[in-house]
């Protein structure tokens, strides 16, 4: 159970449909971070688009990375209605996604 009160990351990487212009991507990013204050368990936010440098990217065009103070301040996030109704908006304009949640393991040099 001490895993629950670790940190907890939300990784989302998105590929949206073909024909979904920049302004309704642009939408999309808006309501996302309109959520980042509704929940004071999220630590952190950040997004960017794929860069291609490394060119192994799989379609994956943006990518939205959520920092929560414990895995249940996720599942909280996750089961919210507000991030239903997110989730309502954005996912018929993507044509694939990727969500990994997972609680990081520090690495001391």
């Amino acid at each position: 159970m001490e895993d629950c009160k670790r940190e907890a990351k939300h990784i989302f990487l998105a590929k949206f449909k073909e024909g979904v212009t920049e302004e309704q991507i642009e939408e999309c990013i808006k309501r996302l971070i309109s959520l980042v204050d509704l929940f004071p368990s999220l630590k952190a936010f950040n997004w960017g688009k794929e860069m291609g440098i490394a060119n192994f990217h799989q379609g994956f065009t943006h990518v939205f990375e959520s920092t929560f103070e414990s895995a249940e301040g996720l599942a909280g996030f996750m089961s919210h209605p507000h991030h239903h109704d997110y989730a309502n908006f954005l996912l018929p304009q993507l044509e694939k996604f990727v969500a990994f949640d997972f609680q990081p393991t520090k690495v001391q040099p």
